[in-house]
């Protein structure tokens, strides 16, 4: 496990939650940065940020899962 996985591991549900909106938010910018970019005829600054949106969609969606861990593991312990 990396030191970010491990460091991911460690915080809350809603830590994961909160986290995922911020990169959901983030990737909602850059969506529209780029949008605005191809527009403008700049295919090297829409890509660029059509890259940036992308890896903040798969950070959002680790969070994501990883609050979704939690929480079957929450559950499963009160078993």
């Amino acid at each position: 496990m990396t030191q970010s996985q491990t460091k991911d591991h460690d915080i809350s549900s809603q830590q994961h939650h909160q986290k995922a909106a911020e990169h959901h938010d983030q990737a909602s910018k850059h969506h529209k940065d780029a949008a605005k970019q191809y527009e403008s005829g700049n295919e090297k600054e829409g890509a660029h940020h059509a890259q940036s949106a992308h890896g903040h969609s798969l950070q959002a969606t680790e969070h994501g899962a990883e609050a979704s861990k939690k929480r079957a593991n929450s559950q499963s312990n009160k078993k």
